[in-house]
């Protein structure tokens, strides 16, 4: 489940379906992932291919990523079985 978020207007767009924090082009994909992620209990369960989950490193060490689109990606860590801190970002 979804516990905190980084990023207002996904937590706004995941809560009412109200676009306008979001770019409108990864509307759908946004809605995948977000619903895999507040079903999900660990990292490794949003480790699938199509959403090129993976590790992050650096100053972003201890977030997972998954692929949006592009150069955007939602990523987030996870405390026990809670989804944390999840933010939409373009980080490359």
């Amino acid at each position: 489940m979804i516990k905190s978020w980084k990023h207002k207007g996904l937590k706004k767009f995941f809560d009412t379906g109200n676009r306008a924090g979001i770019t409108a082009a990864h509307e759908k994909r946004l809605k995948i992932i977000l619903q895999r992620l507040n079903a999900a209990s660990s990292p490794d369960d949003m480790n699938t291919p199509s959403m090129k989950f993976h590790k992050l490193v650096g100053n972003l060490k201890g977030f997972y990523a998954v692929t949006v689109s592009g150069n955007w990606r939602v990523i987030f860590k996870f405390d026990d079985t809670n989804a944390i801190d999840v933010n939409y970002i373009d980080y490359h």
